[in-house]
């Protein structure tokens, strides 16, 4: 029970914050784009959250932790959707920034956008893929050698058998 209030209480603090509060709150008078655009719009959103919960899912049951650095997972996680990307959380949370973007037909979330990419480019080359190095060793440098960092593999990397 403890392990879900942490990833709750961190799902609500920050890929809420950055997916959700950031980007209704500049779009707070902006009216809802055609219904084409609406549609595509929700359908993103909708899978960049279904992206996200997959991937917390994983954190919490098979890592024993969450997405926060401060509670990460205590084991490897290259199951789910891992098999395919290495951040397919953080494409989830830019899956949402775009489909707001979408609804409301508004360039500003297309910036946002992107300086939600280079920041999450950022944090992973300067300290997540060091940090998880330090960690997770050689399991890790394979998992590197695998499966890339932001482009989807064709096909899943059959993780390493534990």
């Amino acid at each position: 029970m403890l392990l879900f209030l942490r990833n709750l209480a961190f799902t609500l603090i920050v890929p809420g914050t950055v997916a959700v509060y950031v980007p209704l709150y500049v779009t707070r008078n902006e009216p809802f784009g055609p219904t084409g655009e609406l549609i595509a719009g929700s359908a993103l959103i909708l899978l960049g959250a279904a992206i996200f919960f997959a991937c917390q899912w994983d954190f919490a049951v098979w890592g024993r932790g969450t997405p926060a650095p401060i509670d990460a997972p205590r084991k490897f996680v290259s199951r789910g959707l891992y098999r395919y990307v290495r951040n397919p959380m953080y494409l989830g949370v830019l899956s949402v920034i775009l489909g707001w973007a979408a609804i409301f037909q508004t360039t500003k979330l297309l910036w946002y956008a992107l300086g939600v990419s280079l920041s999450f480019h950022l944090f992973v080359l300067i300290y997540e893929e060091p940090h998880l190095r330090r960690v997770f060793g050689r399991e890790y440098e394979d998992y590197c050698g695998r499966v890339n960092r932001w482009l989807p593999r064709p096909a899943p990397w059959p993780p390493p058998e534990t």
